[in-house]
């Protein structure tokens, strides 16, 4: 967002439409361990989380992959190369403007695997990055529902 107006003009989007985002499950190849950010914004701050983002307007499909991917992992990928995991539904109380605006996603999972060295991850929305086990995911009260319901 690049100013108040685009601000007030995303906020009344949010408060009244669903957003459409993807959301990537990341395993490293070797290892077989998932990739997780711990969330700095909101909604979901303050847990790991899977990466990925909102699909813009006018942006393909293929084109929002490759972007994201570029953007969460410092790897651009192609939608191709993934796997499908289905569409989920995200329901938030809040938004990345704070409370009193709830968030609904529509989200789109993929599952793309990667050698932990080809990344480069950004701490734009995610402070720091950890990897986990389907066991560790599943037992930790840290991790977001939203991203343990990809592994059931």
């Amino acid at each position: 967002m690049s100013g108040w107006l685009d601000d007030k003009v995303f906020s009344s989007g949010i408060a009244s439409l669903p957003l459409v985002s993807i959301d990537l499950v990341v395993r490293d190849k070797t290892s077989g361990q998932y990739l997780f950010g711990w969330r700095r914004n909101r909604p979901a701050a303050d847990h790991w989380f899977v990466p990925g983002g909102r699909v813009q307007k006018n942006e393909t499909l293929d084109d929002a992959f490759a972007r994201l991917t570029k953007a969460e992992l410092g790897a651009g990928k192609s939608r191709s190369t993934a796997q499908w995991l289905g569409v989920y539904q995200h329901f938030y109380e809040d938004c990345v403007f704070g409370e009193g605006i709830s968030t609904h996603y529509i989200v789109l999972a993929y599952e793309i695997v990667v050698n932990i060295g080809a990344l480069n991850l950004p701490t734009e929305q995610h402070s720091k990055y950890q990897w986990m086990t389907k066991d560790e995911i599943g037992g930790s009260n840290l991790v977001h529902q939203y991203s343990k319901d990809y592994f059931r």
